[in-house]
């Protein structure tokens, strides 16, 4: 799958996504200053909510737990049409990231908000509530853009229903592991999880709302190709979800961690690196022939011992040798070759 001039999957760079969402607080300079410090961090992408609050939430709709005392609203609509953008400033700051050069990905929530999110971006993202909204998928689905496609809350069979039908439709995608709390105690982190979301044959990734940092280099061990994180100016301001984000040192030293844990995953296929090879062959032992022995002599167990360096015939082949005899005399202490046995 590609995202913009990124290829997304085992094998490629990890695709690492700053997530505003709404963390500039509806103030487009806010929303540009936040594109500015994740192209500083290092991310590869930043990411929008698009939505309109009378559009989105019903009347009888509730806060969830974690806003209840993070918001100062009478209802979700009230507060939600705090942050929300208008087509003028989805373009402002697409230009913006356009100039950093960092992909721009959004998030629509209602059908309205899907032509308004293609418009600007270079993928789709799919919240986790919505990866069963069929609706919306259908319309994010014809605008032809990739979609990541995050899970949190999510049962395995709703996720395999759920790859069924979009992979039918022929659209690239990418699944996200995700756990739908802000933030996520370590103990409910599940990672393993991003393993079986690679069944799916598709590629997969983690959006990360664990307060310790470590979490995002913990899950590129675990196959994440794409890594998605809540950057803020500041987690003690007031708002949704300042307090489980990272502030923008935090985000470069987490990205940093993330690139550090990709090095070292390192390239499938167990090979002899070039940075042992030294090692190797000073270490490997050799067959060396504990006694002076004449040609014709047949080998025996007793016969052999092991030393160091490994340049000789490999300790690993005492069984080839075992039996055979002595094509010339071998003295005391000599190294055995293939040349020596008949």
């Amino acid at each position: 799958m590609k995202i913009g001039p990124h290829t997304i999957g085992q094998g490629q760079p990890v695709f690492i996504v700053a997530e505003i969402g709404v963390n500039h607080d509806g103030s487009v300079d806010r929303a540009l200053e936040l594109v500015r410090h994740a192209k500083a961090a290092g991310a590869d992408a930043v990411k929008l909510q698009v939505f309109c609050a009378d559009t989105l939430v019903h009347r009888s709709a509730e806060f969830a737990e974690y806003q209840k005392d993070r918001v100062d609203a009478a209802d979700p609509a009230e507060m939600l049409r705090q942050y929300e953008l208008s087509d003028t400033a989805l373009a402002t700051i697409a230009g913006a990231a356009a100039a950093q050069k960092i992909a721009l990905i959004c998030t629509p929530f209602s059908r309205s908000d899907v032509p308004r999110a293609a418009a600007v971006s270079s993928a789709i993202k799919i919240a986790s509530p919505d990866i069963v909204n069929r609706l919306l998928l259908i319309d994010v689905i014809a605008t032809g853009l990739p979609m990541i496609v995050s899970t949190g809350a999510t049962t395995a069979d709703e996720i395999s229903s759920a790859v069924r039908w979009i992979s039918a439709q022929g659209t690239p995608f990418a699944l996200l592991h995700c756990v739908s709390n802000y933030p996520v105690e370590e103990s409910d982190a599940q990672l393993c999880w991003i393993q079986e979301l690679a069944k799916h044959g598709v590629p997969v990734g983690y959006s990360d709302h664990v307060s310790d940092p470590v979490a995002g280099a913990l899950s590129v061990a675990f196959g994440a190709s794409i890594i998605e994180k809540h950057l803020t100016y500041d987690c003690s301001a007031a708002g949704p979800d300042h307090s489980a984000s990272l502030e923008p040192v935090a985000m470069a030293d987490y990205i940093h961690r993330i690139r550090q844990a990709e090095r070292m995953m390192g390239r499938p296929g167990r090979r002899v690196l070039r940075c042992e090879e030294d090692v190797r062959r000073v270490s490997r032992q050799s067959l060396v022939l504990k006694a002076s022995r004449q040609a014709g002599h047949t080998l025996t167990l007793e016969d052999l011992t092991t030393q160091r360096p490994g340049t000789g015939l490999s300790a690993e082949l005492f069984e080839t040798v075992l039996g055979r005899t002595l094509a010339r005399s071998v003295r005391a202490g000599d190294m055995l070759s293939m040349k020596d046995v008949a």
